[in-house]
């Protein structure tokens, strides 16, 4: 079973898209957290342990551990080993939109499946195939490769036009045609533009897209859930960051994504 499988069996086992995310940021932790030696991994715990049961994956945004140097990594570890420890069935994300000339990052996906043990990562596509090679290499892992992101500047490369189409097009179709050959390829497709989602499902047929932007970023869910299930109707990862670890009561408010994600898949 490699990582996409894994999600696609969690998927189905617990009737859930939702992946939630674990933007820890030490600053915006509740002050009950910040007074403990680990705070970032003891509002970890306690956010896996409210919303695991509506959860088929965890997303951990890296920028937020590693600001924090190297305590901040062990934090990450003691994480990913308590999540993986309590429910190993779910998927493990690891934001890192790495990529870089070959040997370095063949460190990094040493780093992030080896040493750190993540399911998948998130990729940048600019450097070409030669700097993701390494990481698509992995067999067994997921590579989820930038497409289309959800930041307010993305159009400002994303959407150039490359002759009659736009560079997220052309990305698409050579990430489904050309650097699947092992079948362990995702797509980040924005929650935020639907429309473009839909263009590159065609593209992408029934590849797993990892959608953020639903919540605090203004994606809507009923929009990506039309634009974005593949045929088996799945091939989502819907993330939700702040929406959820930051709520008053973060598992209402994972059970609520997931129950109105499955409202429109139905």
């Amino acid at each position: 079973m490699n990582a996409i499988d894994k999600y696609d069996a969690r998927a189905q086992a617990v009737n859930s898209l939702v992946c939630v995310g674990l933007d820890s940021d030490l600053e915006k932790l509740p002050d009950r957290y910040r007074r403990d030696p680990s705070p970032q991994l003891a509002f970890n715990r306690d956010i896996i342990d409210a919303t695991a049961e509506f959860a088929a994956a965890f997303k951990f945004n890296m920028a937020f551990y590693e600001a924090e140097g190297a305590d901040g990594w062990r934090q990450l570890a003691g994480s990913i080993d308590y999540l993986r420890q309590r429910h190993p069935d779910i998927l493990t994300i690891c934001d890192a939109k790495r990529a870089d000339i070959s040997n370095t990052s063949a460190a990094y996906a040493r780093a992030i499946f080896g040493d750190l043990g993540f399911d998948a990562v998130t990729l940048n596509p600019y450097l070409g195939r030669d700097a993701l090679q390494p990481f698509l290499d992995h067999k067994h892992n997921a590579c989820i490769i930038l497409c289309r992101t959800s930041n307010p500047g993305s159009a400002d490369i994303q959407s150039l036009a490359v002759g009659d189409r736009r560079l997220w097009q052309l990305v698409a179709k050579k990430v489904a045609a050309e650097w699947n050959t092992n079948g362990n390829c995702m797509m980040v497709v924005s929650a935020a533009n639907p429309a473009e989602m839909a263009q590159i499902r065609a593209i992408a047929v029934d590849m797993t897209l990892l959608a953020p932007g639903i919540g605090a970023q203004g994606g809507e869910v009923e929009a990506v859930v039309r634009a974005g299930l593949n045929s088996a109707g799945r091939g989502l990862i819907i993330n939700s960051s702040r929406s959820i670890i930051f709520a008053a009561d973060p598992a209402a408010a994972a059970a609520e994504l997931r129950d109105a994600i499955n409202a429109c898949r139905s």
